[in-house]
């Protein structure tokens, strides 16, 4: 029978290790159009919601009234700072348009990680013991939750802050930043932190199965600084402030995970 006739509900239902390697990329495959159909129907639906998704939510940011200023501001007037007042351009005829399915296809894979997660681990799922079902269990929610706190971190703290660095920045050049050019920005302020979130559950991972401990943590926890902060300096501007308000975040959930793998440690001793 061709692999395109199977059935992959009975497929997915069987003893992984009865299945062969061909069975496993089958399953594999389907999840992974499952997950692609849902990031094209959450990506349509965000395609239709133009004047919303780029009015409100992708040049926030770069308005005075964005909420982020206004609470600075609040808390206190000698922290607060604005944007300057900048134009976007577009230089090529379907520059709008692409930008447009860009934002579509991104934002969608974002809103959309949920299931993504969810297919993951109905893929891993039949592959673990009981206790190591029960060990991960609350796997997508935890994943899930994770990530949107980082990518709400990049959004509302990271981007103003970058934002207004580099739209201040001046050697003496006129500034004429493009549509393309900020969306790119914005991608970057927003979901390589929500992927870097998920140290944690990474670190879980490695600890069961033995790769790395606590001890081992603490040991090169001056080597992992070091690492978060030329981390902070990639995934975001050169600007000291905006380093340090990735960098502090990152460091306190590598402690968490030194907390997590001393737990793992000890639940496999006993």
């Amino acid at each position: 029978m061709a692999l395109d006739q199977v059935d992959v509900d009975k497929l997915e239902s069987r003893d992984p290790n009865k299945m062969s390697f061909l069975e496993h990329l089958e399953a594999l495959r389907w999840h992974i159009i499952r997950s692609f159909i849902g990031i094209v129907l959450i990506g349509i639906v965000v395609f239709l919601m133009k004047d919303f998704v780029f009015q409100t939510v992708i040049l926030g940011p770069k308005n005075a009234d964005f909420i982020t200023y206004q609470l600075i501001c609040d808390f206190s007037q000698r922290l607060c700072f604005y944007p300057p007042e900048f134009q976007l351009l577009t230089r090529d005829l379907g520059e709008q348009f692409i930008v447009h399915l860009k934002v579509s296809f991104f934002l969608a894979l974002i809103l959309s990680i949920p299931y993504v997660f969810f297919e993951v681990w109905r893929f891993i799922k039949p592959g673990l013991y009981e206790k190591e079902r029960k060990a991960a269990r609350g796997f997508v929610f935890i994943c899930s939750t994770l990530f949107f706190i980082g990518v709400l971190f990049g959004y509302y703290i990271i981007s103003p802050f970058a934002i207004t660095f580099l739209a201040s920045y001046d050697v003496g050049a006129v500034s004429a930043p493009t549509l393309n050019s900020y969306v790119n920005y914005m991608t970057m302020f927003t979901l390589p932190t929500g992927i870097v979130f998920q140290l944690p559950v990474v670190v879980y991972f490695l600890a069961s199965i033995g790769l790395i401990g606590p001890s081992v943590m603490r040991q090169y926890r001056k080597h992992a600084f070091v690492g978060i902060l030329v981390l902070a300096s990639v995934i975001t501007p050169p600007d000291v402030i905006t380093q340090l308000l990735i960098s502090g975040p990152l460091y306190f959930l590598y402690e968490v995970s030194i907390v997590i793998a001393a737990r793992i440690e000890k639940r496999n001793k006993e």
